[in-house]
């Protein structure tokens, strides 16, 4: 199945389109770039499954064991910020 060439347009707005034709010329589907990118990319092609299928299985990768981070100290600001609060309170009363 071949493909149909797309034609380029702009829109108002000035967005990139993608226009289909028929075969009489009328338009039979028109996108936006980025939507037919998007749905492109999302497709693979012949070739590119055909890698794929000679390609052997890639080995799963051996997972290492996470080692364990051990907890920053406490920084004294937030005694002093508790303290400071707690200051502000008796002033105010």
């Amino acid at each position: 199945m071949a493909t149909r060439r797309r034609t380029t347009l702009y829109s108002s707005a000035g967005k990139k389109l993608y226009a289909v034709r028929n075969a009489d010329g009328t338009f039979k589907d028109i996108q936006t770039y980025a939507r037919a990118h998007r749905a492109d990319m999302a497709h693979k092609s012949q070739a590119e499954l055909a890698a794929a299928a000679k390609k052997p299985a890639a080995k799963k990768a051996v997972a290492k064991k996470a080692v364990a981070k051990k907890a920053a100290p406490r920084k004294p600001a937030a005694k002093k910020a508790v303290k400071k609060a707690a200051a502000r309170k008796t002033a105010k009363n």
